[in-house]
């Protein structure tokens, strides 16, 4: 069990913790607080999301008479400003801290400073980058948070002491504590998420009434291309009009990017093509690597895989047997018949040893 830390310098994180909004998120911040031994309070503006919540385990419904040390709104994007605000306001007496796991950090702050700006330094912004395909209470999940980033967004006038409390909750979350300011998160947030959405949204938008036969041809390629454009269009809204200033400025950067492609493919220019496609490829490798470090050469070894019972279980194991870690997996099925190819992502010098390793348990490998 997750103990709530200790410290010697500043607030300690004792409880109790409200959370506003028992969605996805709110549900899970619940339980990693509950799973520390922590007080939790339950508010949302569903009472079966409530009962729902409480039913999980992740706390009780909030009385009037409650006083929360710590405060988590876990509202959608455009509610955050003014709930936050609210509930400065109804906490004033007991110095309550105030945080939010929102996507967007400068829109709510501004929401602060101007409903509530004597209030304003009990308030620090905070965004765990973790989620799930799921939504609701039901998916509420305590580990959901453990080993990824969380950024926190103190603004300058935010009392050091609420800054620590908010960092004491990432840890107890099981979180690493990533530090942006409000407006540096929105800016790398735009640019690793939500323009990311916007270019799956177009090119997913292109598949949208396409002649059956020329989906007939789609393969793994356009799936992982458009893989997340499959999101709530009104929540996505919402986080992309919260960020607007950002957004837009990345997206003007991309049509001009654009305009320079069609030129080069329109006048068949092959140099400025390479140029796009390999500073294409210099972006893929910039993504950090596992656990944080460097980026490592990877490869894909591709399996042909019967729709049998069992058979991926049986390739993982052999997979395993080679002593090769398999990275990432994915699967491009067969539309013509009942089977399908594994995609294994494995580092790339070990690329060739896997797949002599599954040939020689007769797998076949496409070479």
């Amino acid at each position: 069990m997750i103990q709530a830390s200790e410290r010697a310098d500043g607030m300690t994180l004792t409880g109790p913790v409200e959370v506003v909004g028992t969605g996805l998120l709110g549900t899970s911040v619940a339980l990693a607080c509950r799973r520390a031994g922590l007080e939790v309070l339950l508010t949302d503006a569903s009472a079966e999301h409530v009962a729902t919540a409480v039913e999980l385990g992740a706390g009780r419904p909030r009385l009037p008479e409650d006083a929360p040390q710590l405060v988590v709104v876990a509202v959608p994007p455009s509610a955050l400003g003014a709930v936050i605000t609210d509930v400065l306001v109804a906490t004033l007496e007991h110095g309550t801290v105030v945080t939010d796991v929102g996507s967007v950090k400068a829109a709510p702050l501004a929401g602060v400073l101007a409903g509530a700006p004597t209030q304003v330094h009990r308030y620090v912004g905070s965004h765990p980058m973790a989620g799930s395909e799921r939504s609701g209470p039901s998916a509420g999940n305590a580990s959901l948070f453990e080993g990824r980033p969380w950024a926190i967004t103190p603004h300058a006038d935010a009392d050091v002491a609420a800054v620590e409390l908010v960092e004491q909750l990432i840890k107890v979350c099981g979180a690493v504590p990533a530090w942006q300011t409000p407006a540096e998160h929105d800016r790398a947030v735009a640019r690793i998420s939500h323009v990311p959405h916007l270019m799956s949204a177009l090119v997913a938008g292109r598949l949208s009434g396409a002649p059956d036969n020329h989906l007939a041809l789609a393969g793994q390629g356009v799936r992982d291309v458009t893989r997340v454009a499959a999101g709530d269009p009104r929540l996505y809204g919402q986080i992309v009009g919260g960020n607007a200033a950002a957004v837009v400025e990345l997206l003007t950067e991309v049509r001009g990017e654009l305009d320079r492609l069609i030129e080069a493919v329109g006048s068949g220019d092959a140099a400025a093509l390479d140029g796009i496609l390999e500073r294409g490829v210099d972006g893929t490798r910039a993504i950090p690597g596992k656990h944080g470090g460097p980026a490592v050469p990877m490869t894909s070894v591709w399996v042909t895989v019967s729709d049998r019972a069992g058979e991926l279980a049986r390739l993982l194991a052999d997979a395993v047997a080679s002593e090769v870690s398999v990275e990432d997996i994915r699967i491009d099925h067969d539309t013509s018949r009942e089977a399908g190819l594994v995609e294994l992502v494995v580092a790339q010098r070990r690329g060739e040893h896997l797949s002599d390793a599954l040939e020689s348990r007769g797998w076949t490998v496409q070479r």
